[in-house]
């Protein structure tokens, strides 16, 4: 234990007296690991922000659908009046413990609408309107009018681009065609109430709500549903919501599926960003490692005399490169506190209302049918910091051993009369 304590005094005595040195390495990891945790911050919060975004047009974080239906999406494949109660007893169970915070019920079908200038596809959406407009927030995007009111009948609220095609204006009336659950075709007059612009040519060219009881009594299909979504407090607690869920939901005609699986390519968007962040921080270790490799082998180098006289005083060979080994360490440690401490410091204090990028982009930025908020917030997430920290210390001790080997096999003699 004395020797030791030995070591680690020398060591502390050999980090203090190469001061300029140490302080280049500590401040490239420093510099590194705080470069880290903003990176990762902001990437967990653009990502964090596009999933909300995402799953609020589509079908929520999770989704409870009949088998069959996201493959098709047939009328045919509808959740039943009772199943509709089941799922949504389940969902109310989690609501109230904190992991689902929105939710809301909607009957889908593709269709025809048509005025006395154009007829054109749709994609026609039954809405609860009092759930509906916090959930997908398309209440937000009004240009005109106003959104469903829950005692709305014969209401519709439509895109920009369908009215322009329809020539349809607030007041303005219309007729929705569709294929019903008995087979028949089936035509609904219906008046436009409000209409809305999201930016995304898809959803403004072709997205219609109407209210979910007139849906079900044009499309005779009383009381069922092809969607039931769900929003989590965060995207993290899904796949732990979603199984919840699937046990508290028995009947075998009922699927809950999580936002990867009803929105792959919002999943392949997410996932090919995590790449890019993974390539990014790859080069900053390799940085970060060359840095620590270079500045730790270099003392060794100039103190070879000084390791020379200490093995002749008595220190063995393994005893030399445990020293350098445990300076590599103190700086890793020392390094990985500041590091953490300006990484946290300079994100949440300057950047905790968001990074405004917006300066880099002449119009609208949209990719994989949803436009992005160039105002970027960072969401520290304590397992990726904790992953940025165990990363930072293995490769400060890793970028240690290589110097500490090499120490360890001085020879005595030679170093004593090495002159530097």
């Amino acid at each position: 234990m004395r020797r030791l304590v030995l070591l680690a005094r020398l060591a502390l005595r050999g980090v203090f007296r190469e001061a300029r040195r140490s302080l280049l390495t500590a401040s490239a990891m420093a510099i590194g690991l705080a470069l880290l945790i903003f990176s990762r911050a902001l990437a967990d919060g653009a990502h964090e922000d596009w999933i909300d975004l995402g799953v609020r047009l589509a079908s929520g974080h999770v989704a409870i659908q009949a088998p069959g239906y996201l493959e098709s999406g047939s009328l045919d494949q509808r959740l039943a009046a009772d199943q509709v109660r089941e799922a949504a007893d389940a969902i109310r169970g989690l609501m109230s413990d904190g992991i689902f915070v929105q939710t809301t019920t909607r009957l889908a079908v593709t269709g025809l609408a048509s005025s006395a200038e154009s007829a054109v596809p749709a994609h026609i959406v039954g809405v609860e309107p009092t759930d509906e407009a916090p959930f997908s927030e398309l209440d937000t995007k009004l240009l005109e009018g106003s959104y469903l009111e829950p005692d709305d009948r014969l209401a519709a609220y439509v895109g920009t681009g369908l009215a322009e095609r329809l020539a349809l204006r607030v007041g303005a009336r219309f007729v929705l065609t569709a294929q019903g659950a008995d087979g028949q075709i089936e035509g609904q007059l219906v008046r436009v109430k409000g209409i809305f612009r999201t930016g995304i040519t898809e959803l403004d060219e072709g997205l219609l709500h109407i209210p979910i009881e007139t849906a079900r009594a044009w499309l005779a299909a009383p009381g069922a549903a092809t969607t039931i979504a769900v929003l989590a407090r965060r995207s993290d607690l899904v796949p732990d919501a979603e199984a919840t869920l699937a046990e508290r939901i028995e009947d075998p005609g009922v699927r809950v599926l999580p936002w990867q699986e009803t929105s792959p390519d919002l999943d392949s968007m997410v996932r090919m960003d995590d790449y890019g962040d993974y390539i990014f921080h790859g080069l900053l270790f390799a940085i970060v490692a060359l840095a620590i490799l270079n500045a730790v082998l270099m003392s060794v180098l100039h103190r070879k005399r000084e390791f020379g006289v200490l093995q002749a005083l008595g220190l063995s060979p393994r005893d030399t490169g445990t020293l350098v080994f445990v300076e590599g360490v103190f700086l890793t440690v020392v390094s990985g506190l500041a590091g953490m401490v300006v990484g946290f410091s300079v994100t949440w204090l300057f950047f905790r209302d968001g990074l405004d990028l917006s300066f880099l982009f002449d119009q609208e930025l949209t990719f994989t049918g949803l436009v992005f908020d160039p105002v970027m917030i960072p969401v520290f997430r304590l397992a990726h910091v904790a992953q940025s920290i165990m990363f930072t210390v293995v490769i400060g001790i890793g970028a240690s051993l290589y110097p500490a080997f090499h120490a360890s096999h001085l020879d005595p003699a030679e170093a004593v009369k090495w002159e530097g």
